[in-house]
């Protein structure tokens, strides 16, 4: 499976809202993970939109296996930013439809709602009638009670982050080979964050392709390999997120000792980003000016406690990214 994405455009009037947004996926790599990352209206919607023919492109191409991405040569799953169930039906039907448009079969459809029900933590809201098989042994032994049959829940009347649920067993419910995640996390709550998570790598360790756009930074660390920075319509930044994150060097430095060690720091020509009870946070230029700052706290008789020098983090190489951009 190869993916490639060349010189998308897209413009509104004046306005260049994508310009020339490129990627492609590593022929060595059997699972590709690509995050699209940038500002606030950066494009990274727009893109998604053209690379799945939703939105028209002014330039630029889209392949899947070498031909152009339709429907109708890959299988994909796409999980939007907005939220789109309809809210006066029910959920099931909803669900049965959307599978129906990817081919799935009604009765193939109601086996994979029920197991993505259950991984989902969604069953209450789609057979709200069935008693949990905990309290199932617990019935039988007292007398049967006729029990007023319960109307499956209206998309409307879920929480936003149960209709979330809801579209995400949308995304899922073909079996996808594609899978494009736009803010898959955004709004939900920790317990169901983590859920969303543990299903995202079921689906890479499935082999699945993912292409996901956050800006959750400790997620796209988490997931992706492969990163497209975007700002003001360009891209500003991409590649292999650890080739790229090599590059910078190791020039964050923590440290805490036992005695105050901030002239020192400071005579060394390092900068404290933070400083808290002997514990500093340190930008150094790399680790020649780390060493002869651990240097100078050993000959002055500081006792280091902890000393680790480290690459910058995604978050930290985005807002400089997006900052050099900006001035």
């Amino acid at each position: 499976m190869s993916l490639v994405v060349r010189n998308l455009k897209k413009s509104y009037g004046d306005k260049v809202v994508v310009d020339n947004l490129s990627f492609y996926s590593s022929a060595a790599s059997d699972v590709y993970k690509r995050q699209l990352l940038g500002t606030n209206g950066a494009g990274k919607t727009t893109s998604i939109r053209m690379m799945l023919n939703m939105l028209s492109r002014d330039g630029g191409e889209v392949l899947w296996n070498g031909q152009p991405l339709t429907t109708e040569i890959c299988n994909v799953g796409y999980l939007a930013e907005e939220r789109g169930l309809y809210p006066k039906y029910s959920l099931m039907d909803q669900l049965i439809y959307f599978a129906g448009l990817r081919g799935v079969s009604k009765s193939e459809a109601k086996e994979r709602i029920r197991y993505w029900a259950k991984k989902l933590e969604a069953e209450e809201y789609l057979y709200p009638n069935e008693e949990p098989a905990a309290n199932l042994a617990e019935k039988k032994k007292a007398r049967p009670a006729r029990k007023k049959k319960v109307k499956a829940k209206l998309a409307d009347q879920l929480s936003k982050g149960n209709q979330q649920k809801i579209q995400f067993m949308i995304a899922l419910i073909s079996d996808p080979e594609l899978i494009i995640l736009d803010e898959p996390l955004s709004g939900l709550d920790p317990v169901n964050t983590d859920l969303f998570k543990g299903i995202i790598r079921e689906q890479i360790a499935a082999g699945k392709y993912l292409i996901m756009s956050s800006h959750q930074m400790a997620t796209v660390e988490e997931f992706c390999t492969d990163i497209t920075i975007m700002n003001r319509s360009k891209t500003v930044l991409q590649g292999n997120l650890n080739d790229i994150k090599k590059s910078y060097g190791r020039v964050n430095l923590h440290l805490k000792t036992e005695q105050e060690a901030r002239s020192i720091i400071e005579n060394s020509g390092a900068l404290i980003l933070t400083e808290k009870e002997r514990e500093y946070q340190i930008k150094v230029t790399g680790e020649e000016q780390a060493n002869s700052l651990l240097s100078g706290l050993i000959q002055n008789h500081i006792t280091v406690v902890t000393f680790d020098l480290r690459e910058p983090s995604l978050h930290e190489i985005f807002v400089e990214k997006v900052g050099e951009e900006h001035e």
